[in-house]
């Protein structure tokens, strides 16, 4: 494990920040993907502190050229990718119902949420062909299940319904490379976009570092919840 490379999107707070705490933890060298290199740099000043191997890296999913500069720094220091977690979100609308979307904010939430983690796929694809053990992880959300799916939080809903078909689709492209890929949903976790009353963000960040660290033989292609599969 202590040779494990991971790259977690949106690290600088609530659950990917936690994510990256955890894989630290499990002895990976973990890269914090942050817009704001800044901010970045302040939360992993601690986790450095407290002997954690994490390198701070500036990363928009909605720039294409951030990803690029990502893939070739990874490419310099390390010469693969074990792990890619797509965590970085955006737009829980609760103020918007579907029949009256305001379709500027789902096309920016679809940037985000959704062509976000499919441009990271494609810009880190040859580094996690590099790795024996790689993984990828969505981070999806139960708004996003087509299984008891209501009217409300259209943009990021459907971008997110959007992510789980993806999920499947690279799942089977990269099965015959043993690149495992894998939807997790963190539950309701209390974070900036959560709010108040969610379980713990340790709970949370735990549901997507166990589909970070399946074993070779573990499932690809699947919705996960706290290691338990969620209705599409």
């Amino acid at each position: 494990m202590a040779e494990r490379i991971a790259l977690i999107t949106g690290a600088n707070r609530g659950i990917g920040l936690e994510v990256v705490r955890q894989l630290a933890r499990e002895g990976m060298t973990v890269l914090l993907g942050s817009r704001n290199p800044e901010k970045g740099e302040a939360v992993a000043k601690g986790l450095k502190e407290d002997g954690l191997n994490v390198v701070v890296c500036q990363l928009d999913v909605t720039q294409t050229a951030d990803i690029e500069q990502v893939a070739a720094q990874i490419s310099r220091h390390y010469g693969r990718l074990d792990v890619l977690i797509n965590n970085a979100g955006i737009l829980y609308d609760t103020w918007q119902t579907a029949a009256g979307a305001d379709l500027s904010e789902v096309r920016f939430a679809f940037e985000t949420n959704t062509l976000g983690p499919w441009q990271m796929v494609q810009g880190l694809l040859p580094l996690l062909k590099e790795s024996s053990h790689g993984r990828i992880v969505n981070v999806s959300s139960g708004a996003g299940s087509l299984h008891g799916m209501s009217g409300g939080t259209p943009a990021y809903s459907v971008s997110k319904a959007a992510l789980n078909a993806l999920t499947i689709m690279l799942a089977e492209n990269l099965k015959a490379d043993g690149i495992l890929v894998n939807a997790v949903c963190p539950g309701w976790v209390a974070t900036d976009m959560g709010g108040d009353g969610g379980r713990p963000v340790e709970a949370g960040a735990a549901s997507v570092v166990w589909a970070a660290l399946l074993p070779d033989d573990g499932p690809t292609g699947g919705f996960f919840r706290d290691g338990k599969p969620v209705a599409w």
